[in-house]
Formats: structure tokens, C-alpha cells, sequence
């Protein structure tokens, strides 16, 4: 038997259950593995608060270095949170030849590859399962099942406070602003939401799984967000009547010259595809390759106790690792070619409110023309003095869209043009 002492970095919504956890299985990771795991010390801010588990008097500290750099430590698990001083424990851990364990997406999709190299030269591990979707095991299959998988793309819904409200906007036609206080009353949402809602929480996962899909290093800046506030119950009530509902995905692509683009926004998908019907705060994250196929994975995507679970499974592997004396390597990374968000493609539907009197489809039609972007559907709601035309077009690069946009606007005969939202294939 080899005994791992463990200290942790937070104790709150993922520490504490974490702290159970290893004290419910210890007996049976030892009989299945060989190894011993005991949490010996846990760093804290607070260490008069009130938490959900109980630890013995003595293992709370305020001071987070002094547990990373004590030497009867083998291994170190931070879930804190935020860049510094997160970044600053991680990399004197590693340099003092210790694993480590994180959660911290932020931090991973900003400086993730930098901190990979310091695991790497320090011949330890540096595992991050629960930085992307909570209890999903999505980093592990890529990093490990998947590696010499040429993937092509990796999409998902990785933020469950806005899957929960565009359900709630899909199932019982409430607005954006009623949902998202429906989150915030069942704690699914923050008081401020923005991270969530505006596509940031989803970005930085993102970033993290196309750095490791790929290979290349992609950061959170790298991506392009755009969020849910804008998209009304209308929006969700057109989409359901095209077979399609609304979703938030988080998009990580390589096209044929090994671009990267990386994108966060809402999408249309259609009823048939398996995302479809991902609904509350669950995520699921499809992945595609031109040998396996298409594979997703599906599960709590948030919450102390999933999360939790995938923090146990990297540190069960950490401390194999350790006690072999050996790790997993991420290897290197290369400089990514990032792909713009103009130059991506899509479909898209675009409404528009127009008058509606002879020549207008024309007029319009003719914008959509001379931009290159071809209609795939067309039809109008209402009639005289206005209608609303609604369009699909076929597979058309971002730039030409919203040039088509632009160009619309400047027309007598367009009164307003509704969300431009774009559209996955089945």
C-alpha cells in the first residue's frame, strides 16, 4: 500500500463534497488500486465558516503556500478558483514535484499550456477533468481515448444555467427575464449572470477543449461569444415551428488548412439531432472525427457532488501516477491558426419585418444575391400593411451574411430585422 496526503485548496461547493468523497471510497481505491488517499490539510479564507462536511481540529489553514509547499504533501488539489493567486500555488507545486488536480477553467484557458509545459518538466501530472463540463468525462477522451483521433469538431452545451433557461423558454414559452430569475431562485444562476449568459463560462471551455482536441494552443481570447439575452420567446416559438430549438453551444472546429475556429452562440439545432433534447442544466458535448464518427457525452455538467466526482477520478490517477513514478505528458502544443469569425460558415435564419406590397421578396432576395448567400427556405407570417419573411439560407460564410444584414437595413421596405441566428445540420 502507498499512502498519498493530499492537500486542498477551497473548501466550498466542490471541496467539501470532494473531501467526503475520498473518505467514502479511500477503502475501496486502495483495494482496486494500491493506493491510500487522506486528506491531510485544507486551505481555506475562512476557517470559522460553516461547511458541509466535518474535519478534524487542525486540518483547516488560511495559509494555501504553506500547504503546497509542505514536503509530507504528495499531492495538491486547488479549487479556488480565478487566475492569481491559483496559477502562482499550481506552478510551486509542480515545481516542487508535486500533482496537482484543478477545476479552474479560467485559468486553464488562459495560460492552460504554459501550466502544461511546468507539469511536463517537472515529470508530474497536471489533470483538469472538471475545468469543462463537471462530471462529464470529456477531457479524459480526448486527451486519452481520442488522441490520435483526427477530430474535426467538438460541440456542445457546456453551461448549464443557460441550457436551463432556454428550456424553460422552449417548454413553457417564458421570456428571457423570467426564466433567468426562475434560475436565480433555484441557484442554477449567479446574482450577476453575465459569465453564463453572455457566453464566457462556455467560452473558456471551449478554448480548453480545442487546445487538447487539436493540439494547438487556443486561449479564452481566441474565442467568439455571444450569448443568450437577446433572443425573446418569439425566437424560441419560430425555431419550434421549423424543427429546430435554441441552444447555446460552445464550437470548436478545423477546417481542411488545420484553422481553428472557436465559437460561443446561440444555434439552431435541429429536433433530430441528439443535443436536441438535452434539456435543464444538463450538458452534452458531441464530438466528431473522420475515423470514430460522431460520439457525445451527456451528464450533470455542473454541481458540487459531479463535480466533485471527476476531481476524485484525476486525483485516483495522479496518485497511480505518482506511486508508479511516472505521468501523462500532454505533449506540446503548436501555434493555432485561428479562423475569424467572418471567415467561419454556417447556415443561418434571418427574419425580417417588411411591407408588405408588390416587388418586396424581390427587393429582398436581391440582397441576399448579391452577397452569395444562397436561400435554402423562405416563407411569410401575416399579411398587409406588414409581414414577416423568414429565411434559411444555405451553408454561407459569416462575412457575406452580415453583409446581407447591413445591406438589408438600408432598404425603404424593411421596417425591422429580427435575430440572426445560425443553424447545425441533423
Amino acid at each position: 500500500m502507498k499512502l498519498i496526503r493530499i492537500g486542498v485548496l477551497g473548501c466550498g461547493n466542490v471541496g467539501a463534497p470532494l473531501v467526503s468523497l475520498v473518505s467514502q471510497q479511500q477503502a475501496a481505491i486502495e483495494a482496486r488500486t494500491g493506493v491510500r488517499l487522506e486528506v491531510v490539510s485544507v486551505a481555506v479564507r475562512n476557517i470559522s465558516k460553516e461547511r458541509e462536511v466535518t474535519l478534524p481540529e487542525g486540518m483547516l489553514t488560511r495559509d494555501a503556500m504553506a500547504v503546497v509547499t509542505d514536503p509530507s504533501i504528495d499531492l495538491v488539489v486547488e479549487l479556488i478558483g480565478g487566475i492569481e493567486p491559483a496559477r502562482e500555488f499550481i506552478t510551486t507545486a509542480l515545481a516542487h514535484g508535486k500533482p496537482v488536480v484543478t477545476g479552474n477553467k479560467e485559468l486553464l484557458a488562459n495560460v492552460g499550456t504554459e501550466l502544461f509545459a511546468a507539469a511536463d518538466a517537472a515529470g508530474v501530472d497536471l489533470l483538469f477533468e472538471a475545468a469543462v463540463a463537471g462530471g462529464i468525462p470529456i477531457v479524459r477522451a480526448l486527451r486519452e481515448s481520442l488522441r490520435g483521433e483526427p477530430i474535426t469538431r467538438v460541440m456542445g452545451i457546456i453551461n448549464g444555467t443557460t441550457n436551463f433557461i432556454l428550456t424553460k423558454m422552449t417548454e413553457e414559452g417564458a421570456d428571457y427575464s423570467v426564466a433567468l430569475a426562475e434560475a436565480q431562485a433555484l441557484g442554477f444562476a449567479e446574482r450577476d449572470p453575465t459569465a453564463d449568459v453572455e457566453g464566457f463560462d462556455a467560452g473558456a471551455k471551449a478554448a480548453i477543449m480545442a487546445t487538447i482536441a487539436f493540439g494547438a494552443k487556443v486561449v479564452a481570447g481566441d474565442v467568439y461569444h455571444e450569448g443568450i439575452s437577446r433572443i425573446t420567446a418569439a425566437d424560441i416559438a419560430m425555431a419550434k415551428r421549423l424543427g429546430y430549438v435554441v441552444k447555446l453551444l460552445g464550437i470548436a472546429e478545423a477546417d481542411a488548412s488545420g484553422a481553428i475556429g472557436v465559437r460561443v452562440h446561440p444555434t439552431m439545432v435541429p429536433l433530430t439531432h441528439p443535443l436536441a433534447s438535452v434539456r435543464e442544466s444538463y450538458n452534452a458535448v458531441f464530438v466528431e472525427g473522420a475515423a470514430v464518427g460522431s460520439l457525445m457525452f451527456y451528464g450533470r455538467g455542473a454541481g458540487g457532488l459531479p463535480t466533485a466526482s471527476a476531481v476524485l477520478g484525476d486525483v485516483i490517477d495522479a496518485a497511480v501516477n505518482l506511486a508508479n513514478g511516472t505521468h501523462g505528458a500532454l505533449g506540446t502544443f503548436s501555434r493555432a491558426a485561428i479562423l475569424p469569425i467572418d471567415e467561419t460558415t454556417a447556415e443561418y435564419l434571418l427574419s425580417l419585418d417588411v411591407a408588405d406590397r408588390p416587388g418586396v421578396l424581390h427587393a429582398v432576395t436581391g440582397v441576399f444575391a448579391r452577397h452569395d448567400v444562397s436561400i435554402r427556405a423562405a416563407e411569410q407570417e401575416g399579411n398587409a400593411p406588414d409581414a414577416r419573411l423568414v429565411f434559411i439560407t444555405h451553408e454561407a460564410k459569416e462575412a457575406a451574411v452580415q453583409a446581407t444584414v447591413r445591406e438589408l437595413r438600408e432598404l425603404d421596405v424593411v421596417r425591422n430585422i429580427g435575430g440572426l441566428l445560425r443553424v447545425i445540420g441533423a
